[in-house]
């Protein structure tokens, strides 16, 4: 047997095989943040499809800090029984789901908020429109509502915690010094740039307990002029990893002015176009003592393979290829080994952009042309 489809433990969480899937927008929740039938059927599909990890949608943890229309929210104990339905249809296929925590900053969308967005600092050239510097108390509030989501959560019946600091979201602008331009105990070193993450780590540990798994989503570099280099993200993920971190989500980059991810997450043709963050997965795998997951461009069973088998990182992460194929996984262990039929065209999330929700434009074109 593959060690893919080996158990793992993260923290005291068990997890029935090495595959995960990685946090998304489906465009799925109410307009308010409520989970919907449309959206709880997209998790029981992937549990289904026998994913042992499933790690849900970005979920904001305070109203201003939402990014998009339709994102799922968890600023409100209101929120709980739609979550706990989430949670409730994905446990009887025997997968694990975590809530992701997020905060968008200065990249919310103040259309839909209503308020002027919240930044790490203020700079010229940092937006085209008015945005509020985060005080020292306003950092304390939100260690606050982090917290209080990830309570949210727990009650809500998720078998743990991701704090999303990754591609450009609000904890991922204090960890960059292209964002972060403080001057006080929260900006500077990669030490004082990492003190809010840590705060909220200590935070939710104590307020959920030690056997409560707690995940972090973190870019390897931003791939971006000034911003998180990749020296200091993996001295952050050691600070992290010592504060009582359980796992962490490697990926890359961030959110670029025409809201795409860069680098490019499309063409992808080949295996060895595959896995973007393999040689960063290298380093971090050998620093750290807890789980890493790899996301990042993986289409093909045998490039994930090798990454396990080669100690590059513990599990792999899935997104777009999911979202074509929510069986991906069941068809991989039944022995039906080609890769997934992902071709990277960003297409799925037209729909969603529209309010039909997240789904493979080219699959169903591919099917109409049948």
């Amino acid at each position: 047997m593959s060690k893919l489809f080996e158990k793992i433990l993260i923290n005291k969480m068990q997890i029935k095989n090495r595959f995960v899937r990685s946090a998304t927008w489906e465009g799925m929740a109410s307009s308010d943040g409520y989970a919907t039938p449309q959206l709880i059927e997209t998790m029981k599909a992937l549990a289904e499809g026998e994913v042992g990890l499933i790690i849900s949608s970005h979920a904001y943890v305070r109203p201003e800090g939402q990014a998009g229309k339709w994102q799922l929210g968890i600023y409100t104990d209101e929120q709980i029984p739609k979550l706990g339905e989430m949670t409730s249809s994905v446990h009887p296929a025997g997968a694990k789901i975590i809530a992701q925590l997020a905060h968008s900053g200065t990249q919310a969308d103040e259309k839909i908020t209503g308020t002027t967005p919240m930044a790490v600092s203020l700079f010229d050239g940092l937006a085209d429109s008015p945005r509020k510097e985060f005080s020292t108390d306003d950092i304390h509030e939100l260690v606050i509502a982090y917290t209080e989501a990830a309570v949210r959560a727990k009650k809500a019946g998720f078998d743990g915690v991701q704090v999303h600091s990754a591609h450009g979201y609000l904890l991922s602008q204090f960890l960059s010094p292209y964002f972060n331009r403080r001057t006080d105990d929260y900006g500077g070193s990669i030490e004082n740039r990492t003190k809010i993450h840590v705060r909220i780590l200590k935070a939710i540990r104590a307020a959920t307990g030690y056997d409560y798994p707690i995940l972090m989503k973190l870019n390897c570099e931003d791939f971006s002029e000034n911003g998180l280099s990749s020296d200091d993200a993996l001295k952050a993920a050691e600070i992290f990893a010592h504060a009582g971190l359980d796992a962490l989500e490697l990926s890359g980059g961030i959110l670029t002015n025409n809201s795409k991810l860069s680098p490019s997450r499309t063409g992808i043709k080949a295996e060895d176009n595959e896995a973007y963050f393999r040689d960063a997965a290298r380093l971090f795998k050998e620093k750290l003592n807890i789980p890493l997951i790899l996301v990042g461009g993986i289409r093909s069973f045998s490039v994930a393979e090798n990454v396990v088998e080669n100690n590059i990182a513990d599990m792999i992460s899935l997104s777009r290829p999911l979202i074509r194929e929510p069986d991906l996984i069941k068809r991989w262990q039944s022995g039906d080994l080609r890769p997934a039929e992902c071709n990277s065209d960003n297409l799925c999330f037209k729909p969603a952009i529209k309010g039909q929700g997240i789904y493979c434009l080219s699959r169903e074109r591919e099917q109409q042309q049948k």
